[in-house]
């Protein structure tokens, strides 16, 4: 069985920065995108970033500029880094990865943004 392992998030204040990251093992194989979506109480689940097997990546218009995403292919780690963060960020934060292997999500890791 495969399965995504999340780390990062938390707590933190209005401008600051996070890191999530996202680590894929068991049986996943032949990865062909990986992502990160939230959801926040009451609200529909988002996309927030995606970056491809070739390095593209797509962003929320909400995020850009602010949270980049990154992924290492030998360690089959996607990660998001976030800054200039704003109470509207928190949610919670849930990693996808696509594979040959099937489509995993990771657990959820929860961000708030408060001061």
């Amino acid at each position: 069985q495969g399965q995504l392992v999340e780390s990062g998030g938390g707590l933190v204040q209005p401008g600051g920065s996070l890191s999530l990251s996202c680590a894929a093992s068991g049986s996943i194989f032949s990865i062909t995108g990986m992502g990160w979506y939230r959801q926040a109480p009451g609200s529909e689940r988002e996309l927030v970033a995606t970056i491809s097997t070739g390095g593209s990546t797509v962003y929320a218009d909400s995020v850009k500029g602010r949270f980049t995403i990154s992924k290492d292919n030998a360690k089959k780690t996607v990660y998001l880094q976030m800054n200039s963060l704003k109470p509207e960020d928190t949610a919670v934060y849930r990693c996808r990865v696509v594979a040959l292997s099937g489509v995993y999500w990771g657990q959820g890791t929860q961000v708030t943004v408060s001061s």
